[in-house]
């Protein structure tokens, strides 16, 4: 008669050695040691030999310009989303006459250059308010400023393109989990809402940091109607003291920090939200 006992898995699954574990020998290779001394190089000669007795005169406007590039991400971010949701799920579900509108909206969007839309809606749209009777009402004091066309341009491209992925998500959530949801005597909004959604957000996740990442790098377009972000002080740096290199170094290192944070907190996300519905 043969063993038909099982192999224990939990031995099985911890036999390894302290050898197997990675040590600091194996990652400080002879490659890793030149790329690390090459790195340390660099920086060493940005710090010591570039200017940098302006960014004292300067902290405080780079500050503020940080602060509405954060304003300008997260504001758009959080309200192209909201958008996005009935966007992707209006095409998976909606009756046909909403479901074209969604892709023609995401389409038109999608295809054409975020510069434009904002130009058009700053220029153009703007240039329509002075004219009716907006300029009578409370909403006037805001649509002459620039950071209102801004933000709805970012809003709108955001919107759209995550849309997209929110139909992509959707249309990829198992159709049992709804079915036994449903089973368990669920109504419609508790399984969008415990079940539907949050597995659709789970599955996008990944695309929504891209996403962001894209729309950070998509907010110094603002500057270019008069919205004064860190790229605009940036531009006002160069201007001021005609340094080239050292102010474009600084914003790229802002930008790096920015975009290194975002990629953190989504991995946090992604760890913190559970696979399966609640």
């Amino acid at each position: 008669m043969t063993d038909t006992t099982p192999p224990d898995v939990t031995t099985h699954a911890m036999a390894f050695t302290p050898e197997d574990l990675p040590t600091a020998g194996s990652f400080f290779k002879p490659h890793r040691i030149v790329l690390l001394l090459i790195a340390a190089a660099l920086v060493f000669c940005i710090v010591w030999f570039m200017r940098w007795d302006w960014v004292p005169q300067y902290l405080p406007r780079l500050g503020y310009g940080i602060l509405v590039t954060l304003a300008m991400l997260f504001s758009t971010a959080i309200l192209g989303f909201i958008l996005a949701v009935p966007l992707g799920l209006v095409q998976v579900t909606g009756p046909w006459p909403l479901k074209t509108l969604a892709k023609i909206f995401c389409t038109v969007i999608r295809g054409t250059p975020l510069l434009l839309q904002l130009w058009l809606l700053y220029y153009g749209l703007g240039s329509i308010f002075p004219q009716t009777g907006i300029k009578q009402t409370f909403l006037w004091p805001y649509l002459r400023e620039s950071w209102p066309y801004g933000v709805a341009a970012l809003t709108i491209s955001f919107a759209a393109y995550e849309g997209e992925v929110m139909r992509g998500a959707f249309a990829g959530v198992p159709a049992g989990e709804i079915e036994a949801a449903r089973a368990y005597g669920m109504n419609r909004w508790t399984v969008f809402r415990r079940i539907w959604l949050p597995r659709a957000i789970h599955r996008a996740l990944p695309t929504l940091n891209g996403e962001t990442v894209l729309q950070l790098k998509a907010t110094p377009l603002v500057a270019t109607i008069t919205v004064i972000d860190v790229y605009s002080v940036i531009s006002k740096v160069r201007q001021d003291t005609y340094i080239t290199y050292e102010p474009l170094l600084l914003l790229a290192l802002i930008y790096m920090c920015l975009t290194g944070i975002l990629v953190i907190a989504f991995r946090y996300l992604e760890n913190r939200i559970p696979t399966r519905g609640a």
